[in-house]
């Protein structure tokens, strides 16, 4: 290999290196490059070959074996635009997936011009269809991207997020933005990202010292190569990363004879509410005030998590909820810098639905409340993906999303706050329905240990039941499960029966007023 005279053999770059391309920069042309072709062949060119060649040695199988590293890996500084000749004004090399083309390719680029040396990530021009799977896998996945790849190794030196340093997302002369907020502007970001070695880092730096550093570039940067090449990508970067820890530990198991014994409720009865879950993948447990729905989902969920490395979460509905919080929608938030930013956010849906992809045991969200909300407008285009548990639905953010396998909806609904009736039918038909009754059974099982006689609030309970004459609004037995209930019975009644009762027999004053505390309260507490 020639090297200009003036050349140091110990430096990779020189002076004379930028000196050169300052020049082609201010005249870009063929005659200056080929006037001066030895000393860009040996100050130039040779240079970023070895340094490319020196950094492929130093990178991991799990790269290599993915990215061509030997061929066509190179530009060429003289260019030809439609027939006018010229020189590029700085020199490149793209490591880039095997199979594919250089220019239209996700690759991991090094380029040199007057004032720096580059080392980053890129997607070629040429390759739109990289670029929309890049960006649809950074919407769906942004939040575990944003853990995983949070923190760069290089902190002497930052990286930076988009076009250019002169062009960086959020306007002129604004600085580039980290990488939480590249990834969320994905509608006006570019897929780029680079370490900006400044040309006063670079002279006099040895090729061992160079090629250490843009190793470790790439080696950090590789996971967003992976996010162009594959529709699921986040297994094959945790796989890189190591970040598959080791499975959560296992939730302890829960059968459902535990669960018959603590709820009282029947075994035959509880085997054919989890084979309703397993066949539907959602089911709701209705019924009216007081008889433990929320207890029951909550017990079902336990069971049906044990012994796998799933969980449960629970939310709860209201009038005010909407698609924007359960699946995904336009949030604000503030800038550092003052002013607002409004992104396409995640819902609670997603969010849980993203977590659940890391278990292999089934994963169970309680929607409390859940005929509180208008359910057509909070589930939307999800209702298709319901009832279609293998099919996929494109989100507005521009990605895919699938319920995984694994997830499961247990929903409860009070029926006094609003009849199923006026549920809408094309929910029903997603979901099984399974109704709770007052269960006397239950109380009586629970104040066997505690010695509280029973069997008179029973038979009131009863009598009102038979009264109020309609399931929706019946009253249940959670009232009264109580180890103090002899303490509190009085109470209890006084403030939430008899209040419950005077409002719905509002306009039967006088059956209302047969069943206050005064009236039958020696009937429950002889």
């Amino acid at each position: 290999m020639t090297r200009s005279p003036s050349r140091n053999t110990s430096a990779l770059f020189t002076e004379g290196t930028f000196d050169l391309l300052r020049r082609l920069d201010e005249t870009p042309t063929a005659a200056l490059y080929l006037q001066n072709k030895d000393a860009f062949k040996a100050d130039v060119e040779a240079p970023i070959q070895e340094l490319m060649r020196a950094t492929a040695r130093r990178l991991p199988e799990s790269i290599t074996k993915v990215m061509e590293t030997e061929q066509n890996v190179f530009a060429h500084i003289l260019k030809n635009d439609y027939g006018q000749g010229g020189a590029w004004p700085f020199y490149w090399g793209a490591f880039y997936p095997k199979g594919t083309k250089r220019t239209e390719a996700p690759q991991l680029f090094l380029s040199i011009n007057h004032e720096r040396l580059d080392v980053g990530f890129n997607i070629g021009r040429y390759g739109p269809a990289d670029r929309e799977l890049f960006w649809r896998n950074v919407a769906a996945h942004r939040d575990q991207l944003s853990r995983l790849l949070g923190g760069s190794p290089l902190a002497d030196v930052p990286l930076t997020y988009g076009r250019r340093a002169a062009q960086p997302i959020g306007g002129a002369g604004a600085p580039s933005p980290p990488l939480e907020d590249w990834l969320q502007h994905a509608a006006e970001g570019e897929p780029r990202v680079a370490l900006l070695l400044p040309r006063d880092k670079v002279i006099g730096q040895s090729l061992e010292d160079l090629a250490d550093c843009v190793a470790r570039t790439y080696k950090w940067l590789f996971p967003l190569v992976l996010l162009a090449m594959k529709d699921d990508p986040m297994p094959a970067i945790r796989t890189y990363l190591h970040e598959a820890p080791p499975p959560p530990p296992s939730n302890p198991p829960y059968p459902l004879a535990d669960m018959c014994e603590e709820t009282g409720f029947p075994l035959k009865e509880l085997e054919q509410w989890v084979r309703a879950i397993e066949r539907k993948g959602q089911v709701i447990l209705y019924g009216p005030p007081g008889t433990g729905k929320t207890y029951l989902a909550e017990h079902l969920a336990r069971h049906l998590i044990g012994g796998g490395d799933g969980f449960r979460e629970l939310v709860q509905f209201h009038p005010a909820y909407s698609y924007e919080d359960f699946i995904q929608g336009i949030r604000p938030q503030a800038r550092p810098e003052g002013g607002l930013d409004f992104r396409l956010v995640p819902g609670r849906f997603l969010e849980f639905c993203d977590a659940a992809r890391d278990r292999t045991g089934r994963c169970v969200l309680i929607i409390d409340e859940i005929n509180r909300a208008d359910l057509a407008r909070v589930f939307g285009d999800l209702m298709y993906l319901l009832e279609y548990r293998n099919a996929t639905m494109h989100l507005a953010s521009g990605g895919d999303f699938a319920i995984p396998a694994n997830v499961h909806l247990i929903g409860t609904m009070n029926t006094a706050d609003r009849s199923i009736a006026l549920v809408d039918h094309a929910l029903r038909r997603r979901f099984a329905f399974l109704e709770i009754a007052p269960r006397y059974d239950v109380l009586r099982a629970y104040h066997a240990a505690t010695g509280f006689p029973v069997e008179g609030l029973i038979q009131l309970l009863k009598d009102v039941n038979r009264q109020i004459d309609d399931p929706h609004y019946a009253i249940g037995i959670t009232f009264f499960l109580r180890p103090d209930l002899d303490l509190q019975i009085e109470d209890i009644w006084r403030m939430e029966i008899e209040p419950y009762l005077a409002e719905y027999f509002f306009d039967r004053p006088a059956a209302a007023g047969a069943y206050t505390w005064d009236k039958v309260g020696a009937s429950i507490q002889p």
